[in-house]
């Protein structure tokens, strides 16, 4: 009696151990995986890591789209404020072009070049090549609006009116903004960064 009791918590134990692994399996599997990065109407994908950082940001991302403002650096980045803070997972790595990485905790790098030092990873972009990456990412240029989303539709190619110009501010998903902060909208059917 004793060894069928051992054998049945035996099969009790490996049967919850699977259905936490079934259970993580799954919470990996739906995690979104893609994050697009729209610059000046074009718009690149960026394979993301799975890490805690990552999980914060697509949970951000699914709320809305994020208008952001970076500034090159050091001859091998873009980077600038996120605006909020992610959980950091730094570890002393070697970024490389097309690396998308978190320094700080609220600062994202865009990397066009390498540069050695404690980040956390968050992804790379997708497919192009060093000399792709300068020219996307405006090497060597300041105030380079960028909007990160979870959708690749989110470049907006032409601004459409119904004839009036009120001044009123949009949002790159074409919401009215009653109060602008930092970022990227559109004022009089152009524009602006903020």
């Amino acid at each position: 009696m004793k060894q069928i009791f051992m054998i049945l918590a035996a099969l009790l134990v490996m049967s919850c151990s699977r259905d936490e692994i079934q259970a993580q399996t799954t919470n990996y599997e739906t995690m979104t995986t893609k994050m697009y990065i729209t610059i000046d109407g074009r718009t690149e994908a960026v394979t993301l890591t799975n890490n805690s950082a990552t999980q914060a940001l697509v949970a951000k991302l699914q709320e809305a789209p994020v208008s952001i403002t970076l500034n090159s650096s050091g001859g091998f980045e873009i980077w600038g404020a996120l605006g909020f803070s992610l959980p950091e997972n730094d570890q002393q790595t070697t970024a490389q072009p097309g690396d998308v990485i978190l320094y700080n905790g609220s600062n994202l790098c865009l990397f066009y070049g390498t540069n050695s030092w404690s980040y956390t990873r968050l992804g790379k972009i997708d497919g192009l090549s060093e000399s792709e990456l300068r020219t996307f990412l405006k090497a060597g240029e300041s105030n380079i609006g960028v909007v990160l989303s979870l959708d690749n539709s989110v470049a907006i190619k032409e601004v459409k009116s119904n004839g009036s110009e009120d001044g009123t501010y949009y949002s790159v998903n074409g919401q009215r903004v009653q109060n602008p902060t930092h970022g990227i909208y559109f004022k009089n059917h152009k524009k602006v960064i903020l």
